[in-house]
């Protein structure tokens, strides 16, 4: 299987959450991904996520209700669990769309609205920490 090179930090889309040009950190200490989610809103069997942040770039205020979501058990790199929603959705790299499951976490005082996981690296991606942006840099003009 041919696996693109892809750097430690990149910029991306997912455009279903109409969230363009995202500050993403590669992240092969974390299982899961997770983007930044500044409020949750279950009711009527459904999940209300807002997008907004003023802290990351690119993230407008983004009102988008989902209702195919889970509830996931997430353990921090401090050994800390905790019960997070799980959206499906699609994310871009090197052109090409692939699905994505995201847990959403409010991530204003991080440096990186989303971090990439190895649950969807894997099979697709090799890590090369002295890279940067490379399939966001690789996007025809």
């Amino acid at each position: 299987m041919n696996k693109k090179i892809i750097g430690r930090v990149d910029k991306t889309d997912f455009p279903k959450l109409g969230l363009f040009h995202i500050d993403v950190k590669i992240d092969t200490g974390a299982y899961t991904s997770t983007i930044h989610c500044s409020e949750i809103i279950e009711e009527n069997n459904t999940l209300r996520c807002i997008f907004n942040s003023e802290a990351h770039q690119n993230f407008g205020k983004t009102d988008i209700i989902f209702d195919d979501y889970s509830r996931t058990n997430v353990k921090s790199s401090n050994g800390f669990k905790e019960d997070r929603y799980k959206i499906k959705s699609e994310v871009l790299f090197f052109g090409k769309t692939y699905k994505i499951n995201l847990t959403l976490s409010t991530r204003n005082d991080m440096k990186f609205p989303v971090l990439i996981g190895r649950q969807f690296l894997k099979r697709k991606f090799l890590v090369d920490v002295d890279l940067e942006n490379v399939s966001y840099n690789s996007k025809p003009l």
